[in-house]
């Protein structure tokens, strides 16, 4: 948690936040703005509402095992011990990696490894203009393309490769992350898309487009090209976002209603992590 942004809310605040976010009545719309609210709160009900940071890990290292969640779900929870950086996370993320039966599951605990281990061997963390914690490397793009492109190369450095060209951000940077999204690796295609969105560049329409739409595609791909085009939010991305806010698969219809939401209330000009940040009105 970024602790520079949390600050306190009144009690009663504090309570319904943590209170929606159990409701399993509530639209996943409203969860998310309830779990963004929450994101920036001090104290131990927020933070037992979210379970984060070092007091999380044995929260996360149960559902990493979890076997019966879907794999998105682990995907997230080894993606998270990584970020949390400790030495401890280590024999889980190294058990999962030879014994998890998801490909996109082994993958992720293989980068939270490498990250874990970077973490030990340096000093220096680099700061990513994104402000989001992830390998980089520096290099031209056409050695950072080939890199990326390269299916024998490792998921780590290939991730340090997409996350060297998003920081460069050129136009010849987003035509090479955007052929990546023909990779073999479903981990690497959806972490493609999630850099599109981050990146907000309109070139990556079409390509995100053609994600959302192939029902073959893993849900979680389509579930990162869904946010990424309510990033870009032009009426093409708009529309199809609309259309498929009713898909079947639920990652991929919950991530289009959400990502409407969110654009809702960015065009009304309010902050979606602050929507709750006053006291709310009982009902009558």
């Amino acid at each position: 948690m970024d602790t520079e942004r949390s600050f306190k809310v009144l009690p009663e605040t504090e309570k319904f936040l943590c209170k929606r976010l159990l409701d399993e009545k509530q639209p996943i719309s409203e969860l998310f703005r309830v779990l963004f609210s929450l994101r920036n709160l001090h104290g131990v009900a927020p933070r037992n509402a979210l379970i984060q940071d070092a007091e999380a890990i044995p929260a996360l290292q149960a559902v990493l095992n979890d076997l019966s969640l879907h794999p998105i779900v682990r995907h997230e929870a080894a993606e998270a011990l990584g970020a949390i950086g400790l030495e401890r996370n280590a024999p889980l993320l190294k058990k999962s990696l030879v014994s998890d039966p998801a490909q996109e599951v082994r993958e992720t605990c293989e980068l939270a490894l490498s990250r874990i281990d970077g973490l030990k061997n340096t000093s220096v963390t680099e700061t990513s203009p994104f402000l989001s914690v992830d390998p980089a490397a520096c290099s031209s793009v056409e050695e950072l393309r080939e890199v990326l492109l390269n299916e024998d190369k490792g998921m780590y450095e290939r991730f340090a490769a997409l996350f060297a060209l998003r920081n460069l951000g050129r136009d010849e940077a987003v035509s090479a992350i955007v052929e990546s999204l023909g990779a073999d690796s479903a981990l690497l295609r959806h972490e493609v898309a999630y850099v599109l969105g981050q990146l907000q560049n309109k070139k990556a329409s079409d390509a995100l487009s053609q994600v959302l739409r192939d029902v073959n595609e893993h849900p979680m791909v389509r579930h990162e090209a869904a946010e990424a085009l309510g990033s870009i939010a032009d009426e093409e991305s708009i529309a199809l976002l609309e259309e498929f806010a009713k898909d079947p698969e639920p990652i991929v219809s919950q991530s289009c209603e959400v990502a409407l939401s969110m654009l809702e209330f960015e065009n009304s000009g309010k902050s979606l992590e602050y929507l709750f940040m006053e006291t709310p009105q009982a009902s009558c």
